[in-house]
């Protein structure tokens, strides 16, 4: 838990090939000669520097693209491409210059650059180039973030994927801290295997310094375990923490600037007073309610018995377990825990109610000497009672009176994020988005960790002679994390600096006072001298840019100008600010913005929009480009269907027959499973269907060796079993009564219905629920859900988790299809393929979720759709 919930810096670099040749031929025509990524971490400040050198081997002018992914913490600094001796620099402008640097650039018909959100923590940043025959490029980018703790470490995680291997690879992490490196770990994918050969780690200075180098040959780039003809394909993982032997924290002065790490570990912990408050609502259906409980009874397990807590459930009503905080004992525990497994979704969201609710647990019972903690988990905007949300942010506000933060929670992207960032931020507490995905669970309890063990309140930390300083005053300070405020010294001249904090320990005043002489010999290498006025740079425009929601009129105004004003200064690619790339095609403009959280959507174009319209993000819930599984029991004659043609997105629950060539439907009923593929662009999905019984090649990925196989039974819905296998060695078999794992050496056995069941080893993890089974295996994740309708069990496999550029087939694997219907004929036709193709409006079930949500579709032939008759997706054994 603690690796999956600490910071993770992310550093990928890949190169993706582009020219007019075929794939084969543009394999070989480019060839990365070198690639590089050096990575200087210095006193928690990283800047990292990717540069790779291609060359154009054929013998005329191809495109070639560089593409890497960067942190979404992390501000781009620098991006240059060099050739044929010539540099082109990439110059960081104010956006609405930028935007006319741009506009000019597409009016005479030139492409943007790209900068887009991929995923829970990364962006991605590409260009292009022309390269001239027998000609090279050098690509270099700089990007710079500073490492926050969690949970007691700082993470570096570096991802290589050159897409081919690399006669001159290199990776270079150095580490600089100046009390000292208390451990370090490397691990991840290439570290194992021939692959460890090639890491080397050296610490020197009295652990003060340590370097990570990474170096495979081209052989050994080809065989790790997730390389292959390609080259590498993985990550390095480094874990580090520094030596805490001052409580007073770690102070450092360079030329006029300061640093202050505050992260005392010798004071007793604070017990805690905490409400959590869960959204029920019926938009929290399914998997989402199901994770919550799970995540809430590992939570309440991990209560200390002498926290005080209250647990407050929403819809449309407010629903208390007891009206006061009760203390964390066994028996109480254990009364909670059996009111966590029976929440159940249902009605609408009244946000406004249940946290005024929580706070008032709180202020009916205060107990000195403690700090209190409200937890919001909601994945909506409110829609009944108190719905404006500048009234509910004023409620909620008044009503806490900066006595105790209030923490955001948002599940999903149907929520209003800004919203509860802002109710957060108002309140001392942060907003957190919780992802969608497998392991939300995971992201709940990551969550709760980190706040778990408050060891002091009211913090204020004060710098006789520092000037424009960053954030000085905390709510909470929690054991693991850290605190670091920067600024400016007002005299140069001073001999000395002197620190002063100042908390409250249950519920007594403690002070933490130091003196440091700045006359002193820096520690910092000349070369990274200049670190600490970018990193007061970077605080600064991080918490400037943070404060913009909160503030209005002029002072927001006053801001923004700063933040802007620092941003041009340093070069940093902000929102406020975009890169534009000159490139030497006759002047042809490239612009890259950073994108900010937003709601959704599939990555981030780099033409300049507006100010505040930067969003855009993408994430895995239920990704809804690959069919899903769906029932149709009252169906048509399938014979027939030969003239059908449709499209899906998501089911309906109550269906009647599809029409064969009439406006009356047939009496003939053959049960089937219906399945739904939803299309990119358009409101209706399509939908199939495949007679009972059979067995069927649901999912495949050959690359990585995993396979989904269902079979059916006839007059039943869905599947009565399921298999899945991946490698060689792990074969698991789901039936509609129990479950059997075998990894070659070990078999599991496992009942529905039992309590939580886990179980992770080998790239392979399985969590059962009580109706649900969470798969992943390799990076390919499923769920299978088990449904009993008319007396009979059933089992519906969904997709939940893959990378994009894994190549899925099977029925569930469906992912390249589009259709337009076209007007004017009598029965409804959509044209797929060039082909022409009649359709019926059909309303199915959506058996991926256990409310069975009801969706319209356009129901076609399985022929129309797939390509291929159904026998090709037949299997003889599952």
């Amino acid at each position: 838990m603690m690796d999956r919930a600490a910071l993770q810096v992310i550093l990928l670099g890949m190169f993706l090939m582009s020219a007019t040749s075929d794939p084969v031929k543009k394999k070989k025509n480019v060839d990365i000669y070198s690639f590089y990524i050096n990575s200087t971490v210095t006193s928690r400040y990283a800047t990292t520097v990717i540069t790779s050198r291609v060359a154009n081997t054929l013998n005329e002018s191809q495109e070639i693209q560089f593409e890497v992914k960067i942190p979404k913490n992390a501000f781009i600094s620098k991006f240059r491409m060099t050739i044929e001796g010539k540099t082109y620099d990439g110059v960081v402008k104010e956006k609405e210059a930028a935007q006319q640097q741009y506009n000019q650039a597409v009016s005479r018909g030139q492409s943007a650059g790209l900068v887009k959100s991929v995923g829970r923590t990364l962006e991605d940043f590409k260009t292009s180039v022309t390269v001239s025959a027998f000609s090279k490029v050098t690509f270099e980018l700089t990007y710079e973030e500073l490492l926050k703790r969690r949970l007691g470490k700082y993470e570096l995680l570096i991802n290589a994927q050159p897409m081919q291997p690399v006669a001159d690879f290199k990776i270079d992490v150095h580490i600089q801290e100046k009390p000292g490196i208390s451990f370090l770990e490397v691990k991840g994918d290439l570290s194992t295997g021939d692959l460890a050969n090639a890491i080397k780690t050296t610490r020197a200075d009295k652990d003060f310094q340590v370097w990570v180098t990474f170096y495979p040959t081209q052989d050994q780039q080809t065989k790790c375990k997730s390389c292959g003809e390609n080259g590498l394909n993985g990550d390095l993982l480094i874990t580090y923490d520094v030596e805490r032997q001052n409580p007073k924290g770690e102070i450092m002065v360079s030329k006029g600037y300061f640093v202050h790490y505050f992260a005392p570990s010798d004071v007793p912990r604070i017990s805690k007073n905490v409400v959590f408050i869960i959204d029920r609502s019926g938009s929290m259906s399914g998997r989402k309610i199901k994770q919550t409980r799970l995540a809430l009874l590992k939570i309440l397990s991990d209560l200390d018995e002498d926290d005080h807590f209250g647990l407050i459930t929403f819809d449309s009503e407010v629903s208390l377990w007891k009206r006061e905080l009760l203390r964390a004992t066994e028996a109480n525990l254990e009364n909670a825990k059996s009111f966590v497994k029976e929440i159940r979704d249902r009605g609408a969201t009244d946000i406004n109610a249940a946290v005024l609710a929580g706070v008032d647990m709180i202020n009916r019972h205060p107990r000195e000497g403690t700090a209190s903690i409200l937890i919001l988990l909601t994945d909506g905007d409110p829609t009944t009672g108190e719905t404006n949300i500048e009234k509910i942010m004023s409620n909620v506000k008044k009503a806490i009176g900066n006595k105790f933060p209030l923490y955001c929670l948002g599940f999903g992207y149907d929520v209003n994020f800004d919203f509860l960032t802002k109710m957060s931020l108002e309140n001392s507490g942060v907003a957190r988005r919780i992802y969608e995905d497998s392991d939300a669970d995971l992201q709940l309890q990551g969550f709760y960790e980190e706040v778990a063990v408050p060891l002091l309140t009211d913090i204020q930390l004060k710098y006789p002679g520092g000037t424009n300083l960053t954030k000085t005053s905390f709510s909470l300070y929690f054991n693991g994390s850290e605190i670091v405020v920067s600024g400016q010294i007002t005299d140069n001249s001073v001999e000395s600096f002197t620190t002063e904090v100042i908390a409250v320990s249950k519920g007594s005043n403690v002070t933490y006072q130091d003196t440091i002489m700045t006359k002193d010999p820096s520690d910092v290498p000349p070369e990274n001298e200049n670190f600490m006025q970018r990193l007061w740079a970077y605080l600064t425009v991080k918490q400037l840019l943070d404060r913009q929601v909160l503030l209005k009129g002029q002072e927001k105004e006053d801001e923004k100008k700063e933040a802007l004003k620092l941003s041009l200064k340093y070069q940093f690619v902000t929102t406020l600010t975009s890169m534009v790339v000159t490139k030497p095609q006759e002047g042809e403009v490239e612009v890259a913005n950073k994108p900010k959280e937003g709601k959704g959507g599939d990555g981030y174009t780099a033409d300049v929009d507006s100010d505040d319209d930067d969003s855009a993000f993408l994430l895995h819930s239920v990704p809804m480009d690959y069919p899903a599984a769906m029932d149709y029991s009252d169906a048509m004659d399938y014979s027939d269907a030969m003239d059908y043609s449709v499209m899906i997105h998501h089911p309906l629950p109550t269906y009647g027959s599809p029409t064969i060539h009439t406006t009356t439907p047939p009496a003939v009923q053959v049960h089937s499973n219906r399945f739904l593929l939803p299309v990119v662009g358009q409101s209706k999905p399509l939908c199939f269907d495949v007679p009972l019984p059979h067995k069927l090649r649901l999912l495949q990925d050959s690359a990585s060796e995993f396979s989904m196989n269902g079979e059916s039974l006839s007059e039943n819905h869905g599947f009565h079993q399921i298999a899945i296998h991946y490698k060689t060695n792990h074969h698991l078999i789901i039936s509609t009564k129990s479950i059997s794992y075998h990894n070659g050496q070990d078999k599991v056995e496992i009942l529905w219905g039992q309590e939580l069941t886990q179980h992770n080893t080998d790239g392979v993890s399985l969590v059962v629920l009580e109706n649900e089974m969470n798969v992943t295996m390799g990076n390919i994740g499923v769920v299978i859900i088990s449904h009993k309708k008319d007396g009979v069990k059933f089992l519906w496999p969904a997709i939940w988790e893959h990378p994009k550029d894994v190549n899925l087939t099977g029925v569930l694997g469906k992912s390249d299809i589009s259709y337009v219907k076209t007007e004017g004929s009598q029965t409804p036709t959509l044209k797929m393929k060039d082909k022409e193709v009649k359709t019926y409006l059909e309303t199915v079930s959506d058996y991926r979720f256990h409310s069975t949500p009801v969706q319209e579709c356009w129901l076609v032939p399985f022929q129309a759709v797939m390509e291929a008759e159904i026998s090709d997706f037949t299997v003889t054994q599952l």
